[in-house]
Order: C-alpha cells, then sequence, then structure tokens
C-alpha cells in the first residue's frame, strides 16, 4: 500500500468523526475537534508547529530524530482535520505539490502572486 492509502484512509476516518456522520465528541478526539470547530483545531495546528520547530531545533544540539518524525505526524494530522473540515483531502494537498513539481520556488511564488494581484483586480 502506497502512503497516499494511508492518508486517504485516514482522511475517512477523519470524515466519520464528522458530527453529520455519526461522530460523538464525547468518545473521539477527532469528533471533539471538529464539534468545537476551527478555533479548537486550528489551536493544535498552531502547537504543532511550535512543537515541530522545537524538535527540528533540537536535532542540531544531539536532538532525536523519531521525536521530529512524531511531531511533524501530529502537525500532518490536525492539519488534515482542518481540511475535512472545509471540505477538502489530502489529495488536494498532494496535487497541489505536483502542480508546483518542476518549478523553482522562486518561480511558483511569482505565479502565485500574479495572480493573487489579478483576482484582486490590480
Amino acid at each position: 500500500m502506497s502512503n497516499s492509502d494511508t492518508l486517504a484512509r485516514l482522511a475517512a476516518v477523519i470524515e466519520s468523526r464528522k458530527v453529520a456522520n455519526g461522530g460523538d465528541p464525547e468518545k473521539s478526539y477527532v469528533a471533539r475537534l471538529l464539534h468545537k470547530g476551527p478555533d479548537a483545531f486550528l489551536k493544535k495546528i498552531g502547537e504543532e508547529a511550535t512543537e515541530t520547530v522545537m524538535a527540528a531545533k533540537d536535532l542540531d544540539h544531539g536532538g532525536d530524530k523519531t521525536k521530529l518524525v512524531g511531531e511533524v505526524a501530529d502537525l500532518w494530522f490536525h492539519s488534515m482535520i482542518a481540511l475535512a473540515h472545509y471540505g477538502l483531502k489530502p489529495a488536494d494537498v498532494v496535487n497541489e505539490l505536483a502542480r508546483r513539481e518542476g518549478l523553482s520556488g522562486l518561480e511558483e511564488k511569482a505565479l502565485r502572486k500574479a495572480v493573487d494581484r489579478e483576482r484582486l483586480g490590480e
């Protein structure tokens, strides 16, 4: 099984935890976060992002690589909850990464800025 299969399976579990799909906030951490709304899961994303940065900085001083992997996993997981809330899937992110593949970071950033300016009518 591929990694995208793992992401798709996890996304399906998160989707099933939505209260509208029978998720019980009393029995499921994901259902509880989704039930509390964006402030709850966005706060968790911020916390996990900070913990990811701290774990990476620790690696510069002999820290454990598995700690960084665990923190990134937590960050991805909570980001997947946000995606589900907004009707998106991990495949949407993978497709965006594929779209950017082959573009230099500077080209991609310039293209994004041009699209944003066009959208804002500048």
